[in-house]
């Protein structure tokens, strides 16, 4: 395998139409290309941030006719390069979809296939509320894809705050994690920096997190700055949290043993009994 490689983050602005986010993705990736990436990915909801629950269902597509999977399963092919569609809707359900993210091989073919796990049901302080589960049927396995690098783990914004999946991925042999993300500003702020560069120290993995940015359908608004980190917990590139586009960043394989033998805590697994509170919880007696 190719030791050293290219990346390429397209950091996006969706709107509640698909056709101009896969101009805006397409123009993108081809300069992204130019810069010399081999290896290009897109955030989660890559086509379509809708403006409502009734918008992201009509607007849905069946995967075997999905204008947005055709679109970069050409794209790929065209510029010769692998590419990860970090997630579209995919209809399976008349009233739910899948939160689905795509490998495409440079043959244009469909490498893997990623349902997001966890959904984001919240109501955030400020008025924000988020219920994913009522648009989209979870999914229900991990998945780990080869490439010409390394073993690619796929999982998708939300993911992100369960550490215990990233370490079964990491064990499972994962090397490289992807995490495209929609983040809201507000946990974005507090949290996103910190997790991804807890989640790379932990499994000693480089992890990708090409992320939506800025004001989309509804006022809604994401946070941008895309990230990708090295295995030690280096930041080796950033988007910033303005504008969409694309940043670059040179991989180095290498970088993941370094790490992983500078703090073996992948190896150091113990078994131990489940929790258990222990005390009296009765007021001491006077």
């Amino acid at each position: 395998m190719d030791a050293r490689f290219t990346v390429g983050l397209i950091q996006v602005n969706a709107t509640n139409e698909m056709a101009p986010n896969i101009r805006f993705i397409e123009e993108q990736t081809r300069r992204a290309c130019d810069a010399g990436a081999q290896f290009v990915m897109t955030p989660e909801n890559s086509t379509l941030i809708g403006a409502n629950r009734a918008d992201t269902l009509a607007k849905a597509q069946p995967e075997d006719t999905h204008e947005s999977l055709l679109a970069m399963r050409a794209l790929a092919r065209d510029c010769g390069i692998w590419f990860l569609l970090g997630s579209i809707h995919v209809k399976v359900e008349p009233e739910r979809n899948a939160n689905r993210s795509y490998l495409i091989d440079p043959a244009g073919d469909v490498v893997a296939s990623y349902d997001k796990i966890h959904m984001f049901d919240v109501q955030l302080a400020g008025g924000e509320s988020y219920r994913e589960s009522s648009t989209f049927r979870p999914g229900d396995r991990t998945v780990i894809a080869q490439t010409p690098w390394g073993r690619l783990g796929m999982t998708i914004c939300y993911d992100l705050r369960f550490p215990h999946l990233y370490r079964d991925l990491a064990h499972a042999g994962a090397e490289m994690i992807s995490i495209p993300s929609s983040f809201t500003v507000p946990t974005g702020r507090a949290h996103w920096h910190v997790l991804l560069r807890a989640r790379a120290i932990e499994t000693g993995c480089f992890v990708f997190a090409p992320a939506q940015v800025g004001t989309h359908a509804a006022n809604r608004k994401t946070y941008g700055h895309s990230l990708v980190v090295a295995p030690w917990g280096e930041v080796l590139a950033d988007a910033g949290g303005e504008q969409p586009g694309f940043v670059t960043a040179q991989i180095d394989m290498a970088k993941i043993e370094e790490a992983r033998k500078a703090v073996p805590s992948l190896t150091h697994d113990r078994p131990y009994a489940p929790p258990a509170t222990v005390g009296s919880t009765q007021k001491a007696a006077e």
